[in-house]
């Protein structure tokens, strides 16, 4: 039935999106509408730049905090592979609470549980109560992950590249932004980390503002409106409406690939400082090289939705980020301080395999409901995939005294993550591959 009720509310969504734009030669759109415009860019740009400080603002403390806490290097790797368990589990529920709320709302309340949790985590006490706010943190960062390519594919259907590259590029100058100013803001604030750590909830705090507004604009009320209108009862779905992805090889190739591309990120996200200050590196530097590992995804992750959205294949592109990726790698273990800016900047176009995979879900359905069904299904599959690898790598490092192990693991996940993303960038789609589903009684 959930697969139903999305179906129906896609071709409605789609019905009114057709009605209101405008045809050729047909008037500008009111000036009502391009309010509604700009504040759902707006939205979705500061949302993106909430989507990753909770966690990369942790790296370059992450010796303080571990030492405050009483952390050992395996629970350390607990800790960074809380975000890609929290996705999994909390992205499966965004799709239900979207039909419920509306995504504008659900955005909204994800907004509310980073500020809260980074607020707070700081001040929990202890290890436990980290852990768990962080959690909360990242259950808002989860649902507001798999709805971002459903509200663009919603609102903005005639510019999904153009409006994807947007908020990609927000995500990584977030990304970057915690990275990089997170030393020094805690240097500033008296050399408190929990105040370095805390300091990041008044953008979740603005963030939660603007989609409040959003919440509450006509836009999304009409839209939610029309969804639960177009909400079928029992049996009224005809055959064929709905789509089983756990059929198709294509979505498994994109979760394999998802989850791989995660696993690398959240390794350099979590650990890559570290590595650089074992090194020799100090910690302010180190900072600065993770800030720059994730600001090469701001040019890129607005070129790359567009280029790839214009390939029929996006094997090409998946290639030659491995390329980038085992390059950084292997320079990282033979002289990661000699030559730590040049790695960082190879590792940083290697991660941007991040916004291709989110604009090759966009590109591997027919429909919005589709992209709704394949997002969660992705982006959930993969985040559970990525769990066990940064763990691993906080084990090996614990184990080893050193990072010769965790470093070619990194390296050797590359292969797999490659032929992943070949065969989910191959021209076709999941309908293609599953068939229609029998609807539900």
């Amino acid at each position: 039935m959930a697969d139903e009720d999305l179906t129906a509310a896609d071709t409605a969504a789609s019905t009114r999106t057709t009605a209101h734009r405008p045809a050729a030669g047909a008037a500008p759109e009111p000036p009502a509408a391009r309010r509604q415009s700009r504040l759902l860019i707006v939205g979705l740009v500061i949302a993106a730049l909430n989507l990753r400080p909770a966690i990369t603002s942790l790296g370059p403390l992450m010796k303080e905090v571990r030492d405050d806490l009483g952390m050992s290097g395996t629970l350390a790797g607990l800790l960074t592979s809380v975000p890609t368990l929290c996705f999994a589990v909390f992205g499966l529920a965004a799709p239900r609470l979207a039909r419920r709320w509306g995504p504008a709302a659900v955005v909204c309340a994800g907004m509310v549980a980073i500020t809260a949790g980074l607020a707070v985590r700081p001040y929990a006490g202890g290890t436990v109560g980290f852990l768990a706010l962080s959690a909360l943190a990242l259950a808002g960062i989860a649902v507001s992950n798999i709805l971002m390519p459903v509200i663009v594919k919603r609102w903005f259907p005639d510019r999904v590249g153009p409006t994807t590259g947007i908020y990609s590029m927000a995500m990584s100058a977030g990304t970057s932004l915690a990275a990089a100013a997170t030393v020094p803001m805690t240097d500033a604030l008296g050399g408190s980390w929990r105040l370095g750590l805390g300091i990041w909830a008044l953008l979740g705090a603005a963030a939660a503002l603007v989609w409040f507004a959003v919440a509450r604009s006509r836009t999304a009320r009409t839209t939610n409106a029309a969804d639960r209108q177009a909400a079928p009862t029992a049996g009224t779905v005809p055959a064929g409406a709905a789509v089983r992805i756990t059929r198709s090889p294509t979505a498994w190739a994109l979760a394999v690939f998802f989850g791989l591309q995660a696993t690398g990120a959240y390794i350099t996200m979590g650990w890559m400082p570290q590595i650089f200050r074992d090194a020799g590196v100090s910690a302010s530097t180190a900072g600065v090289l993770l800030a720059m590992t994730m600001l090469m995804g701001v040019p890129l992750s607005f070129v790359l939705p567009r280029l790839a959205a214009r390939l029929p294949n996006q094997g090409i592109l998946v290639i030659v980020l491995a390329a980038f990726g085992l390059t950084g790698y292997t320079g990282l273990w033979l002289a990661p301080a000699a030559g730590a800016w040049v790695w960082a900047l190879l590792l940083g176009v290697s991660n941007c395999a991040f916004p291709l995979a989110l604009t090759m879900i966009g590109m591997r359905a027919r429909s919005g409901a589709g992209v709704v069904r394949l997002s969660a299904f992705a982006q959930s599959t993969g985040y559970l995939l990525s769990i066990p690898g940064p763990l691993l790598v906080g084990a090996l490092y614990e184990r080893t005294g050193g990072w010769d192990l965790p470093i070619a693991l990194m390296a050797a996940l590359m292969v797999p993550q490659a032929v992943a993303g070949v065969l989910a960038g191959r021209d076709r789609t999941v309908e293609d591959e599953t068939g229609p589903a029998a609807p539900t009684a």
